[in-house]
């Protein structure tokens, strides 16, 4: 993952080992860098994947669990992704070199969207060849300014910021084994003539007009 420089990592620790007191009677704290920056940031989520493995053993469920996050582990950096952190049924990612807004770093971005969903049907034999259903999901990303944040009780950074929530919300928009990204990524995208895009259903954020969401494909 890319790093925070060392003057900032020092901070953060000394914000967390700041509030000895507090910690001694909270379990978690975090801490933020200050430091704001502009990425893409990408989720890939399971789909049904609550009910199919309430069907399973927790043997089964393991490898189906392990199956979903290995691949992605291996799809991610052959594009500059790089993992924040599982949520549940879910991947959260981003692409440092998307922070220099060059379109090799938006590209990467979406080819690597296109690549985990390209990757499903390898993936589901895969799953079938250990006995274990057909494996799905959907993949969404967006783009906008987030902040790092550490906890005291992992030495992991997070991504706090717009991006990462609307890449959860608009994440059921995308069909089963398809991919979309939110209106800010596609106002950075859509000058290159790699991709068609094309509007789907957009995420009511409780006023007037809806989040723009787009679904897309090479040309």
């Amino acid at each position: 993952m890319q790093q925070l420089k060392e003057s900032d990592s020092k901070d953060l620790n000394k914000s967390l080992d700041g509030n000895k007191e507090l910690m001694a009677t909270s379990d978690y704290m975090v801490a933020f860098s200050g430091l704001a920056n502009s990425y893409c940031v990408g989720i890939v989520d399971m789909v049904d994947s609550t009910k199919i493995s309430s069907k399973m053993n927790e043997i089964e469920w393991s490898q189906y669990y392990e199956l979903f996050l290995n691949s992605m582990g291996r799809i991610l950096p052959r594009f500059g992704g790089v993992v924040i952190k599982n949520q549940g049924d879910s991947l959260l990612f981003y692409f440092p070199e998307s922070s220099k807004s060059t379109k090799y770093g938006f590209m990467s971005c979406l080819e690597c969207s296109l690549a985990i969903i390209e990757e499903h049907d390898t993936i589901c034999e895969d799953s079938k060849k250990q006995g274990l259903p057909c494996l799905n999901y959907r993949v969404s990303a967006d783009y906008g300014r987030v902040v790092m944040m550490k906890s005291n009780n992992s030495p992991v950074q997070d991504l706090i910021g717009p991006p990462v929530n609307m890449c959860a919300k608009i994440n059921h928009t995308a069909e089963s084994n398809g991919s979309v990204i939110g209106g800010d990524l596609y106002s950075m995208v859509k000058p290159i003539d790699d991709y068609k895009f094309k509007e789907v259903k957009g995420f009511s954020l409780g006023f007037k007009l809806a989040y723009p969401v787009y679904s897309f494909k090479r040309r």
